[in-house]
């Protein structure tokens, strides 16, 4: 049972009711998770515009989407484990390479660079060194894309706790996570 209202998008007033509309637009429903930030149209604004200025980044709905899948699994969000498991399948991703993503590999060496920088963000609270920058530059990934894959990170660490936190409840297909939250 979630801790906070789930908003149906027919009650919404006012800006969150306009992005609800264009949320379930874009999903062909409204996931609980959005449900549950238009409690603060100032959340949902942030949220929604985040989502949509990555996936309009260089790194691609893929390489986005891999990396949700792991850190939701650091995190022990099973909602966004679940949501970006189904997103990814949806960009292309196999099941084989986005389980892998979870676990924070790749056989592509760009992506498993960019995914064992991601795990050491959130495992590290962001306190990475020279190094772990380094073996993003030499995997190919210049500022732009280092700068966004932080992006990608914070993010998914907002839709993780504000899950987690506020116990929204899955409407997702369930994928079991790796790690013990």
């Amino acid at each position: 049972m979630s801790r906070v209202t789930l908003i149906d998008p027919q009650d919404a007033t006012g800006e969150a009711k306009s992005l609800l509309s264009e949320i379930t637009a874009a999903f062909g429903t409204t996931p609980a998770m959005f449900k549950a930030v238009a409690n603060s149209s100032a959340a949902l604004k942030m949220m929604w515009g985040g989502f949509g200025a990555l996936g309009g980044g260089r790194l691609g709905a893929k390489l986005g989407e891999q990396i949700a899948v792991l850190v939701a699994d650091r995190n022990g969000c099973e909602y966004c484990l679940a949501a970006h498991t189904a997103l990814g399948r949806k960009a292309g991703v196999s099941a084989e390479h986005m389980s892998h993503a979870q676990a924070g590999h790749s056989a592509d060496p760009r992506t498993d660079a960019a995914l064992g920088f991601a795990a050491k963000l959130v495992e590290n609270r962001a306190h990475v060194t020279d190094s772990d920058v380094e073996t993003l530059r030499k995997a190919g990934f210049d500022d732009e894309e280092i700068v966004e894959l932080v992006a990608h990170v914070a993010l998914n660490l907002f839709t993780n706790y504000l899950n987690v936190a506020l116990s929204v409840p899955v409407d997702f297909p369930k994928v079991a996570l790796r790690k013990a939250s």
